[in-house]
């Protein structure tokens, strides 16, 4: 199933994001700007892009998994979403977890953005919740 989704470029540093194989789930997102991320720190890696993402989707923004094996980069709220009403330029949220700076470098993939149905829940008050099997059984309770 294919969706149109309408990018802008907001600079002229911005790539459009790009497939790599037939059937990807997730589309590179490019960095259009050199960014160092302190130690410990956060930062907010920008794309350059801005996303028209249709009424009744989201895009999720993840760290690819190559950056995830060979950076110290994580994105703590991942995945990040963009909700379709949004129309700024989408930045990745980074943490560095290591104990020096680490520089991404312009035109680098180290996100993929997903686009996903949203299911917009109808929240009904009540007095007892129906039982399950599970019950109220937390962290933990089916094991290790």
């Amino acid at each position: 199933m294919n969706q149109q989704i309408l990018i802008q470029k907001l600079n002229g540093e911005a790539s459009t994001p790009s497939y790599k194989n037939n059937g990807d789930a997730g589309f590179d997102l490019y960095v259009s700007q050199r960014t160092t991320v302190p130690p410990h720190g956060t930062a907010i890696i920008p794309t350059g892009l801005a996303f028209a993402i249709p009424e009744g989707y989201e895009m999720q923004v993840r760290l690819r998994s190559s950056a995830g094996l060979h950076t110290p980069l994580i994105i703590p709220n991942a995945p990040g979403t963009i909700d379709a009403g949004y129309r700024g330029e989408v930045g990745i949220v980074v943490r560095n977890l290591s104990n020096a700076p680490f520089t991404v470098e312009k035109g680098e993939r180290i996100a993929q953005g997903v686009i996903a149905p949203v299911v917009t829940a109808l929240f009904v008050e009540t007095d007892e919740l129906p039982s399950s099997e599970r019950g109220t059984g937390g962290y933990g309770s089916t094991g290790k």
